[in-house]
């Protein structure tokens, strides 16, 4: 019998450093359908560094229920999952046990996401120093990493239901 160590393992949230939440929009070639996209990463600043705040963002995710290095979960008809998604204001909110975040979205985001009514999460273990918050993410930068087969395999992937207050 296997078991998963992140159940056991301890981590320190001084350990995952910076966390960081962008979004972005685009749309599926095969369907013609929009999707909006929010990624979470931190910046490899963690007290122990970037090898320790990797290890400490995977137990972090696999405790709040997703699955590192799988496929895609759909938290939608999971009313219990901790991980939530609520978009109010022009403003989205998100909640993880170990990570809030709210991030200013730009309106064509916010229209994908209340249109489709869901928000595909990628939530990388790999940090990304590169991305500092308070400078833009260009195009090209952003490809270069929500593209690279080892952050893609190395990241935890979910489907968000677009919750509100109204």
């Amino acid at each position: 019998m296997t078991s998963s160590t992140s159940a056991t393992t301890p981590f320190s949230p001084a350990q995952l450093g910076t966390q960081i939440l962008i979004g972005w929009s685009g749309s599926d070639p095969a369907t013609g359908r929009g999707t909006a996209f929010l990624l979470t990463y931190s910046l490899g600043d963690g007290t122990d560094g970037p090898e320790t705040g990797e290890r400490a963002m995977r137990t972090a995710l696999e405790r709040s229920g997703l699955r590192v290095g799988g496929e895609t979960l759909d938290v939608s008809d999971l009313p219990n999952h901790p991980v939530k998604l609520l978009v109010q204001a022009g403003q989205a909110v998100l909640t993880l046990p170990h990570f809030k975040a709210q991030h200013t979205m730009p309106q064509e985001w916010l229209a994908v996401a209340r249109s489709e009514g869901r928000v595909h999460g990628m939530f990388a273990t790999r940090p990304w120093p590169a991305a500092v918050p308070g400078q833009p993410v260009g195009e090209e930068l952003l490809r270069s990493f929500v593209c690279d087969p080892e952050v893609i395999g190395t990241s935890a992937h979910c489907l968000m239901p677009v919750r509100s207050l109204g």
